[in-house]
């Protein structure tokens, strides 16, 4: 099951008043839709999940395998970055797990999911109000 495959999305050109094909790559900062739900589906899903949409680096990779995926895709920093290099992506995250001192994937797979984290509840939609007040308290003027 892949969370979540970038959707096309036409754009409308308002000069010609056509459809207009568009591609938006993804950027790091939309992890955390597929993250949250990685995390959520992990402990009740009996299926393999791969996480797709904003990999560019050690990090995101990190990241969705705590959360729960079994696999990582990236696309959008092959197609952005010709230099990009997945020898130093696997590098850099086999340093992060070493200095974390994780001895396997498996190990470190699904250890932040909601069924895995002391507070389960921070995955959760009434963890909104929670974040809410402590924006405001950290950026009242």
């Amino acid at each position: 099951l892949v969370l979540f495959n970038r959707f096309y999305q036409p754009d409308f050109d308002l000069e010609r008043m056509e459809v207009e094909p568009t591609l938006d790559l993804s950027t790091p900062a939309e992890i955390r839709l597929p993250l949250r739900w990685l995390a959520i589906l992990r402990s009740q899903l009996k299926t393999s999940l791969a996480a797709t949409t904003g990999v560019h680096s050690a990090a995101e990779v990190a990241k969705y395998l705590l959360a729960g995926a079994d696999v990582v895709m990236t696309t959008s920093a092959l197609l952005k970055n010709k230099s990009f290099q997945l020898a130093g992506l696997l590098k850099d995250f086999t340093a992060w797990m070493e200095e974390k001192e994780y001895a396997s994937v498996d190990q470190m797979k699904g250890s932040m999911s909601q069924g895995a984290v002391g507070e389960p509840g921070a995955f959760e939609r009434a963890n909104y109000i929670k974040i809410l007040e402590k924006y405001k308290a950290e950026y009242s003027y």
